[in-house]
């Protein structure tokens, strides 16, 4: 994470991969508790999927701190949603979106918190609705159970 300074606060700017493990963190926090299944699947893609290449699961917990300390603040999930735009070119938005999804369907139904969180992240990653509905069907499809 790269701080720069803007006046007199240090701003913290996401780097690609940040700004993707942020928008799990997103997920899994804005319910209010972070289960095992869900720190299990962030831990999971970060180590599986090609977009993660160099990033270290170590470096989850930095970016949950940072995520933590934004939360905090007025506006923080705004501000959040504002840093992972920023740092993602478009075509990694709909992973960004992809992600929140993956965790929130890690362990089962999704409560109403993250329902509204995903409406709101899809709103401020600017994500067709339509292409939003695949994303989360498609999650909802891979965690169905016999």
């Amino acid at each position: 994470m790269d701080m720069l300074p803007s006046g007199s606060d240090p701003i913290a700017r996401f780097s690609a991969q940040e700004a993707l493990v942020c928008s799990m963190v997103l997920m899994g926090v804005c319910d209010r508790s972070m289960s095992d299944a869900e720190l299990g699947m962030m831990s999971r893609l970060v180590r599986e999927l090609p977009a993660f290449a160099n990033f270290h699961a170590a470096e989850i917990g930095t970016v949950t701190e940072t995520v933590l300390g934004l939360l905090e603040t007025p506006d923080g999930l705004d501000h959040a949603a504002e840093m992972i735009r920023e740092a993602l070119p478009p075509r990694l938005r709909e992973t960004a979106y992809l992600l929140a999804c993956e965790v929130g369907a890690a362990d089962g139904e999704l409560s109403q918190e993250e329902l509204r969180f995903l409406q709101d992240f899809r709103i401020a990653l600017d994500i067709d609705r339509l292409v939003a509905g695949a994303i989360e069907r498609a999650a909802r499809a891979r965690f169905q159970v016999i």
